[in-house]
């Protein structure tokens, strides 16, 4: 059990952590993962819309309260709708603000004009302007990939016109501001000139714009993300970092954001319309069934430390109980620790992964309702499920289901981990007996 302990950490070490070490610190994995969330407090209000907008109630319910709500929802629907539009409906105009600042920001760029310079050239292919109108069809989910590439390529066309001092440079005197819109006249021009032609190009030969085209070529990757297999692999990777002491989630929503992003305006868009919804991986997914009290799914393994026989884990539990329940579990992670603990590597593991099937194998059967709402990440589990699912009450019962799972998975490696204490604390207590005994001999 040692020497498999010992090649693990060699393993972990190794291989995994300078490859984990060197992803999280990539400027461009740091600007997308900015990016989105800037963009959180938007989308999270606009999801919330849905909620008025489409009560949980059947529609041929004859309870007063929920007949006046649908039909007040149903008469005033397109006033209604306008906040989720403008939020969730134009996500892409957030996120490619918040990607472009942040890079401009790592290159030593003025992050208001290269945030600015990327929504540019977002809206150079994802807004096709005819008869008088700007389509809006790629400002929601389907535009999120085409906001990544062009927020990247823009602030690097920036910081390397910059870098070789291809700019417009304006005397001292002249005030900061104006001195700053003239030095991103350059870049702008040369994204214009660069980017337009692309997609007149590409319209033309293939009968798609730009984010037309990389939605055609995504769609299997976008298809695989929303599979068991894809949320097995995340979660895995998730927590193999977390034990090496990486903030694996970081790494994690950073690489599945664009993918969770299109999947819920998917949803939304079939909720809309009254169709099946056709994705369960999302982000609600994420937070409310696999890390529930925070990453390893922790929230139960606070109550039992609570109950431990190891004064040390008592105290653990009493500091963790609380932030546990906003899915803030560092004081576990670390107090406990979890981190390196061989004792404990195996549930903290396995009970993602085993909540994973359970959720996803309940969706699949039509028990659990699906996410059609972004929560915040600090929402306790059994109410952002709910919430995230437009309040339906089958995510509270999953959730419990996931609790009662993960407790009775660490219970006994929990039992091992406090014999493994308790006997380092009676050979230490034994030791100072048998160190006080020898002093009183030589006295």
């Amino acid at each position: 059990m040692s020497s498999l302990y010992q090649s693990m950490v060699a393993v972990i070490e190794q291989s995994i952590t300078p490859i984990a070490g060197k992803l999280g610190q990539q400027k461009y994995v740091i600007a997308i993962r900015d990016g989105f969330t800037a963009a959180l407090p938007f989308m999270i209000i606009g999801s919330f819309m849905l909620v008025f907008i489409f009560p949980p109630f059947s529609a041929d319910t004859t309870n007063s309260f929920a007949r006046g709500w649908l039909d007040f929802s149903a008469t005033y629907r397109e006033q209604l709708m306008l906040p989720f539009n403008l939020s969730m409906g134009v996500m892409t105009f957030f996120i490619s603000v918040g990607i472009g600042a942040s890079l401009g920001r790592q290159f030593n760029l003025d992050p208001i004009m290269s945030g600015l310079l990327a929504f540019m050239a977002f809206l150079l292919v994802a807004a096709p302007y005819a008869d008088g109108k700007i389509s809006t069809q790629y400002l929601s989910g389907q535009g999120i990939f085409t906001a990544l590439i062009t927020a990247i390529y823009s602030t690097r066309i920036y910081a390397c016109l910059k870098q070789n001092n291809v700019t417009i440079r304006l005397p001292k005197e002249v005030p900061t501001g104006v001195a700053r819109s003239f030095e991103i006249l350059i870049p702008v021009l040369v994204v214009i000139a660069t980017l337009h032609p692309l997609n007149l190009f590409i319209e033309a030969q293939t009968g798609m714009i730009i984010p037309q085209a990389i939605m055609h070529l995504l769609e299997p990757l976008v298809s695989a993300s929303d599979s068991l297999p894809a949320i097995l692999l995340s979660v895995l990777l998730c927590q193999i970092f977390w034990f090496a002491g990486i903030h694996g989630a970081l790494i994690v929503t950073g690489i599945m954001n664009p993918f969770w992003m299109a999947n819920l305006s998917a949803n939304q868009a079939a909720l809309a319309a009254g169709a099946a919804l056709p994705h369960v991986y999302l982000q609600g997914f994420w937070d409310h069934y696999l890390l529930i009290g925070g990453v390893g799914s922790t929230l139960p393994l606070a109550f039992l430390l609570l109950r431990s026989r190891v004064a040390h884990l008592r105290t653990i539990g009493k500091m963790g109980i609380v932030p546990s329940f906003f899915n803030i579990n560092e004081p576990i992670l670390f107090g406990a620790p979890i981190i390196m603990n061989p004792m404990l590597f195996i549930p903290f593991v396995c009970v993602p992964l085993v909540n994973a099937v359970l959720a996803y194998s309940a969706t699949k059967l039509g028990w659990l309702a699906q996410v059609v709402s972004l929560t915040p990440w600090t929402t306790p589990a059994p109410i952002g499920a709910s919430w995230a699912a437009n309040w339906a009450l089958s995510p509270v019962v999953m959730c419990f289901i996931c609790m009662a799972m993960s407790a009775l998975m660490y219970l006994p490696f929990l039992r091992a981990y406090e014999r493994s204490l308790l006997k380092t604390e009676e050979q230490k207590a034994q030791d100072a007996v048998s160190v006080a005994n020898a002093a009183r001999s030589n006295s």
